[in-house]
């Protein structure tokens, strides 16, 4: 069994009238519009050693670790942000990590070519401020759902997106997301050869597979 890590830095954003500007130092998160108030970052696992000894990847858990709640400087009631983190065995864009919050990988949804299959784990949790907890100066935790296969895989990388969605009314003032931890606990065992060809077959594919912006 081995316990594989993988971390991606805070996002720290201010917000000036309609405009979002990320600040500097932030963990390589990408905003997806010229002030806009959405962010993504990316990292990946490097497996490429267990797929040379021809070994598979099974998982017996995935998690994420963070320290502190998202936090706002001028904290005002109403003001929201989504955070979504996802590990999968494929490639995804950064516009397609942020419909992941809104419809997931279910079948049918047209925002994604992200599969249940092909999601280790996925997470989408939902914070805001209320009237009691302004002066705090920390979102509160509203909801938190969870989705993923956990299914194993033989490809060599698993791909690790933050997604991080303000309220586009959001107050004027710095808003932050702090950094997490991405785990997996996952066991290389070898499989039958007919078996492991087909798993990596699929994991080509699925590899590269062309990009649907």
């Amino acid at each position: 069994m081995k316990t594989l890590f993988k971390e991606i830095g805070n996002l720290v954003t201010t917000k000036s009238g309609p405009a979002f500007s990320a600040n500097a130092g932030n963990g390589n998160f990408r905003q997806l519009a010229t002030n806009g108030s959405q962010f993504v970052a990316s990292t990946y696992f490097d497996l490429a050693g267990m797929a040379i000894d021809a070994k598979t990847l099974f998982f017996e858990a995935a998690g994420v670790q963070e320290v502190l709640l998202p936090s706002t400087s001028g904290a005002t009631a109403g003001d929201g942000v989504v955070v979504c983190d996802i590990m999968s065995t494929t490639p995804i864009t950064d516009t397609e990590v942020i419909n992941y919050m809104a419809n997931g990988n279910w079948k049918g949804a047209p925002s994604s070519t992200l599969t249940f299959s092909e999601t280790i784990y996925g997470r989408v949790r939902i914070f805001n401020v209320d009237v009691d907890n302004a002066a705090g100066g920390y979102y509160i935790l509203l909801s938190d759902n969870q989705s993923g296969s956990m299914s194993p895989t033989a490809t060599d990388r698993i791909y690790v997106y933050r997604g991080v969605s303000f309220g586009a009314n959001n107050s004027d003032g710095d808003h932050a997301c702090y950094p997490a931890r991405y785990i997996l606990k996952a066991d290389a065992k070898e499989e039958s050869e007919l078996q492991y060809i087909m798993r990596l077959a699929r994991s080509y594919e699925l590899q590269n597979e062309p990009d649907n912006d």
